[in-house]
């Protein structure tokens, strides 16, 4: 893959561009099987490659400029200068069509860009996501609710313009902090959920939950977590860190009301979207609950704890306290999914008394270092 912005110098942010595909997966799966060599003798699964263009089904606009001439991509955080990157060729086609729209609606509606050196204007960034369905979220994050009114008239041009465009909010980031959004949403449609069209399953994602940027390896990544709940066939389950209960919702689905499943997320958004999956499947003995993953397990009874334990943490791994709980626990089984490799090892040290018995590489982030996986830790005999 080619981008005319890497090579202009204008976006640096795929470190791996210009680098033939095959051996970004290569590299990656190297990576992992050197960092987790420590750990028993894996049955390392072949990776799971990517599209390496055209696969990300988010897009985090910032908006910058003029109400005249708005770039649609990054800004400096030192001159406050856009650089305009619409036709990152990373967008799924259809995400990529939405930014004339989007552009137009600026102009014409007056949505004027908010200015991180002046602290002025008013329309900070513009978050989509996109179904594999067609269907669509588009959230613009405001600095207040100036624009609130000229954005609730447009709703219906909108629709017409982004065939599948199925909810529309206002997120309100009133400081002047380097986030993408704030605490404060107001959903302007009457869909308050975004449908997630999966293989098996469709989620269900509320505007401020959590979803994987590309689709395709989600869904590759959440059926690899099935066969393996599969096999172990538990009596109980945690989905910890669960999101949308992406993993949860495909292990109760196999074993269709033989166990008790419970997902665990910090987010109330991420678990309204949840709930609502699980009632629409009218799963059986499927709970879940808006929680701090690491205090949900240490306040737990012993009678309580699972057979079989998920865990998908962000970046910095599940931590000390959470390892040490998994390491006494007595659970036999954990599938442990990360997107840092090095904070998975890190863990793992905490816990000497499981071995990776089968682990995967699947490329959730082409052209870049970043990758997912997936490994099956059993307690050692």
């Amino acid at each position: 893959m080619q981008c005319p912005y890497f090579d202009a110098n204008i976006c640096r942010s795929c470190t791996q561009m210009g680098v033939p595909y095959t051996q970004q997966v290569q590299a990656k799966d190297a990576e992992a099987r050197a960092l987790l060599s420590p750990f028993g003798e894996i049955d390392w699964l072949e990776p799971v490659a990517s599209a390496e263009e055209g696969f990300r089904n988010k897009a985090k606009i910032v908006v910058a400029g003029s109400v005249q001439e708005p770039t649609l991509g990054i800004v400096n955080p030192r001159t406050g200068i856009g650089s305009d990157l619409s036709e990152c060729g990373l967008y799924e086609p259809a995400l990529s069509a939405m930014m004339p729209v989007f552009r137009a609606l600026i102009q014409r509606a007056q949505l004027t860009p908010y200015n991180i050196k002046t602290q002025k204007g008013e329309l900070k960034n513009i978050l989509v996501t996109l179904s594999p369905n067609g269907a669509s979220m588009v959230r613009f994050v405001l600095r207040s609710k100036k624009l609130l009114v000229p954005i609730r008239r447009e709703i219906q041009r909108l629709q017409a313009e982004i065939p599948g465009l199925t909810v529309v909010s206002v997120n309100l980031l009133r400081e002047p902090i380097a986030l993408v959004e704030g605490a404060e949403e107001i959903i302007l449609t009457e869909a308050q959920t975004l449908p997630m069209q999966l293989s098996e399953l469709s989620l269900h994602l509320r505007p401020q939950s959590f979803f994987q940027t590309n689709t395709a390896i989600a869904d590759a990544l959440y059926h690899q977590g099935r066969e393996w709940v599969a096999q172990a066939a538990p009596r109980s389950l945690w989905d910890l860190y669960c999101g949308v209960g992406g993993f949860g919702l495909h292990a109760a689905t196999v074993l269709d009301g033989a166990a008790e499943v419970t997902g665990i997320e910090v987010s109330s958004e991420a678990i309204a979207s949840a709930q609502r999956t699980a009632g629409e499947l009218k799963l059986e003995n499927m709970h879940f609950e808006a929680a701090d993953a690491t205090e949900f397990a240490l306040a737990a009874a012993p009678v309580d704890y699972p057979e079989l334990l998920v865990v998908n943490p962000p970046r910095r791994g599940i931590g000390e306290k959470l390892a040490d709980w998994v390491q006494t626990s007595g659970i036999q089984t954990v599938i442990y999914s990360s997107c840092n490799v090095r904070s998975l090892a890190k863990d793992l040290e905490c816990m000497p008394g499981f071995r990776v018995a089968k682990a995967r590489v699947l490329d959730m982030f082409p052209q870049t270092n970043h990758y997912e996986v997936i490994t099956l830790l059993e307690r050692k005999k």
